[in-house]
């Protein structure tokens, strides 16, 4: 077997490094050919406080007589050596087997000295060896050691080096915190579960996928054969089918054979990652497929990108996932939901009958521009939380026919909730920061002061520049004065954005309360906030001059008047486009006029033709 030495070494903890770089120096220094067994376990006998230091006073060996009896075989040695050593054939071997029991058995990101030792015990070959050199080694149960290894070695120089570097339990890559590895260690590592993310609110309503996800349920039903695969271009949604698909089962909406399902989703990259050695991407993808096996709850597994399981692992044919996957694939031992574009599908999975049989097609077309409609108002919500604006439902239709209209080579609705997510921060942007053109003006006004100091400096030294200096001074105070305007207008425009989002809080609030006044059928007493709605729209809002006025005191029974409220959002809506004219510097919501900037600043299409 090749073996990338390099790697292998890579993994060694720093007590097992120093260990085999001193072995090289010992074997070295003893003219021996090869640096062997002995070698190694005479160097980890010299560090203090380490794993095999716990093995050894746990299993009652004696440290002097071990490491009297190492000293003893590696006089045996053949010596007379006056060219470098190299590594003898059994120590790839050995670390090759100590690092598949600690990331694989362990979830351990290095391999430790405890892991050698139990590697070097478990491998028949390496413990006769290790027995002739010393009969210490008979104290050590193999058993004993496979199961208590973590708690033997808890205490040790190796564990606390590894819990300071964060190698814990649940990382990936970390050790296990118990001396056992637990049930679905493989499972928490290498995928994660879609279902209990959907249980916890982090998994938005799919709309508008109704189709797509009940012939996924169909599939998923049947007793052989059972695995679908979505199929469509980059951007329509097949990801967010699955979701859509987890979503219902957490929320109760599956027939009652898919209830208390499961819908994990495989990460491939993750389980390639590190997985440098022969085998070992093999050992983790097998661990994944018997823990699934073996959950007492049903698992359905999702594989994004399902082509790169061809050849994952070895070349195409010869060991990779797929000829992992397809025994269980096709007994119905392990459910598969895949996803992958067509043309990928048509590349890989077709060329493979075998595996293709495997699989029934799903496809995800292209939403049309109403449904993709229906989707966008699914997530509008939640865009709105992260970015603490408002979006307008006008931003939202225009966000789909604007992207689908003018933006090529992506696909609804993937363009459209770039689009729209784009427009959000732009909003929530502008309404906290210096708007691009006062930004751009403020610069301007720097460069000409800079130039205009650079050429009086040459001016004083006799150089005739007062054309051009009268020509810069021109124009700073040309911009001076833009400047002066622009900001003149952002302040009026911030103080009517407040005012208009305040009075739009206000109005959501009587509609809040309304709500639920009808759901316990009674009407409900006005919020302390909403009841001072109206005094405070008299009293703020009211001022035409946008100036700040003392509110009157609110009375809390006075009920709210929403066609006040109303007429006043209007007249500062309107007073607002008047200011702004065809340059805003900041919108109180995201509306048409925002996505049409971003689709505009993208595509350099102007905002006049675009909704014209």
């Amino acid at each position: 077997m090749n073996v990338n030495l390099k790697s292998l070494v890579g993994r060694l903890n720093d007590v097992a490094r120093n260990a085999l770089e001193g072995a090289a120096g010992l074997c070295l220094s003893r003219t021996n050919y090869d640096v062997e067994i002995e070698h190694i376990l005479a160097k980890l006998l010299e560090q203090d406080d380490t794993d095999l230091n716990k093995i050894c006073a746990h299993f009652e060996v004696n440290l002097d007589r071990l490491t009297k009896d190492v000293s003893t075989s590696l006089d045996r040695l053949k010596s007379g050596n006056s060219r470098t050593p190299g590594l003898s054939d059994r120590i790839p071997r050995w670390i090759q087997d100590a690092w598949l029991l600690a990331s694989v058995d362990y979830g351990a990101a290095r391999v430790r000295s405890g892991h050698m030792i139990l590697a070097l015990l478990a491998n028949d070959g390496f413990a006769r060896i290790a027995r002739e050199v010393s009969r210490e080694f008979d104290h050590i149960s193999l058993e004993a050691l496979r199961t208590g290894l973590v708690d033997i070695t808890a205490d040790s120089s190796e564990a606390r080096d590894a819990v300071a570097l964060g190698e814990t339990a649940g990382v990936a890559g970390g050790p296990v915190a118990t001396g056992v590895p637990g049930k679905t260690k493989a499972l928490d590592q290498f995928t994660e579960d879609l279902t209990a993310k959907a249980l916890a609110g982090k998994i938005d309503p799919v709309l508008g996928r109704d189709f797509e996800i009940r012939q996924i349920v169909d599939i998923l039903t049947r007793r052989r054969q059972n695995n679908p695969i979505l199929t469509g271009e980059a951007g329509v949604g097949k990801t967010a089918v699955v979701e859509g698909f987890a979503y219902r089962i957490a929320e109760g909406d599956v027939p009652e054979p898919l209830k208390n399902v499961s819908v994990r989703s495989l990460d491939l990259g993750l389980l390639q990652a590190g997985a440098g050695i022969k085998g070992e991407f093999e050992n983790r993808l097998k661990s994944v497929i018997d823990e699934v096996k073996a959950s007492p709850q049903p698992i359905i597994m999702f594989i994004d990108e399902a082509h790169t399981m061809i050849g994952a692992g070895g070349q195409a044919g010869q060991n990779d996932a797929a000829n992992l996957l397809k025994p269980a694939l096709a007994r119905g031992e392990l459910r598969t939901i895949a996803a992958t574009t067509w043309a990928e599908y048509k590349k890989y999975f077709e060329k493979d009958a075998a595996l293709a049989r495997r699989f029934q097609v799903v496809k995800v077309e292209e939403p049309d521009e109403e449904r993709a409609v229906a989707m966008m108002r699914g997530i509008s919500s939640r865009m709105e939380e992260h970015h603490n604006v408002r979006i307008l439902d006008e931003a939202i239709v225009e966000c789909v026919k604007l992207s689908h209209r003018y933006i090529t080579g992506r696909q609804l609705p993937d363009k459209s909730v770039s689009v729209l997510d784009t427009a959000c921060a732009k909003v929530a942007i502008g309404q906290g920061a210096t708007p691009a053109s006062v930004e751009d003006v403020t610069r301007r006004i720097q460069n000409l002061t800079c130039e205009i100091d650079s050429l009086e400096r040459e001016q004083v030294t006799g150089a005739e520049h007062d054309e051009r200096l009268d020509d810069l001074k021109a124009k700073r105070t040309e911009s001076e004065e833009e400047l002066a305007r622009l900001n003149e207008q952002w302040e009026k425009e911030k103080t009517l954005t407040e005012q208009i989002r305040n009075i739009r809080t206000k109005l959501e609030m009587t509609r809040h309360d309304s709500k639920l006044a009808d759901l316990v059928g009674e009407a409900a007493p006005p919020t302390e906030s909403a009841a001072a709605a109206s005094a405070e729209a008299e009293g703020v809002i009211g001022d035409d001059s946008g100036g700040a006025a003392t509110a009157a005191a609110p009375e809390p029974a006075k009920p709210v008047d929403t066609e006040f409220l109303k007429s006043e959002l209007k007249r500062l809506n309107a007073e607002l486009r008047e200011i702004q004219g065809e340059n805003p510097l900041m919108q109180p919501v995201v509306n048409g006029q925002t996505v049409a900037e971003v689709i505009s600043g993208w595509t350099g299409i102007p905002i006049g033709k675009m909704v014209a």
